[in-house]
């Protein structure tokens, strides 16, 4: 397998009238090109804040950070702004579509934004999560689930090589929950994506090829899944 990122000794320390927080300390992690991680942890355990580590959304407070064997920018922000345009897809947890414009035009404004627009490309996405009788529908229109697959289909519509969700299915009940998650799984294999997903719902490990459980801001467990 080709390794796509490298984090060794991250760590993530917060300054509080209390006295330092440590987010994450000393997180250690290797992730290879296709894999779909899920990140699992309590509240506070600081699973957040490794993925937004992972986009450059947040600096480190130290160690080191590769990405396709390149340093990951920090504590620059038009540098990590680029980073994250270039490499990174992010699923909310709320689905942040945009309420005035059809469901076909939200993933058309994402391609534009990445300078990448392909009106037939965005209507392939949206057959593939299974929402093509829907392109001229509004957000308002469909259900949440329908809107969290639209969202999908935006995210991986610049083409990213790492795709991130927090909680993604955090509003979600369990039955709409596993629809997206099948609909994200087969997009990531068909779009050759690599996959990290934060979430505290044990029911979403199956659709996992690798668990990382943290607690405390240090991994306590990195387990692959048994897709049998």
């Amino acid at each position: 397998m080709t390794l796509l990122l490298k984090m060794e000794n991250i760590q993530r320390h917060y300054d509080t009238p209390a006295g330092v927080v440590k987010a994450l300390d000393g997180v250690d992690i290797e992730i290879n090109e296709g894999e779909r991680v899920i990140l699992l942890g309590p509240s506070g355990s600081g699973k957040t804040t490794l993925l937004n580590c992972f986009s450059a959304l947040d600096s480190p407070t130290g160690g080191n950070y590769t990405f396709m064997g390149n340093d990951v920018p920090r504590n620059h922000s038009e540098k990590m702004t680029s980073f994250r345009r270039d490499n990174i897809g992010y699923v909310f947890q709320f689905f942040n579509l945009l309420q005035d414009l059809s469901v076909l035009e939200n993933i058309l404004l994402i391609q534009e934004l990445a300078g990448k627009k392909d009106p037939a490309r965005a209507k392939e996405l949206l057959k593939l999560v299974g929402l093509e009788a829907e392109v001229d529908r509004f957000p308002g229109e469909i259900s949440g689930g329908q809107q969290q697959r639209v969202a999908i289909a935006r995210s991986i519509a610049k083409r990213p090589t790492l795709l991130l969700g927090d909680e993604l299915t955090g509003n979600l009940d369990t039955e709409t929950s596993q629809k997206v998650m099948t609909v994200l799984v087969k997009a990531c294999e068909q779009e050759n994506i690599t996959s990290v997903f934060v979430t505290h719902d044990e029911g979403l490990v199956k659709y996992a090829t690798r668990v990382i459980r943290i607690d405390s801001g240090k991994i306590i467990s990195d387990e692959a899944v048994n897709s049998n």
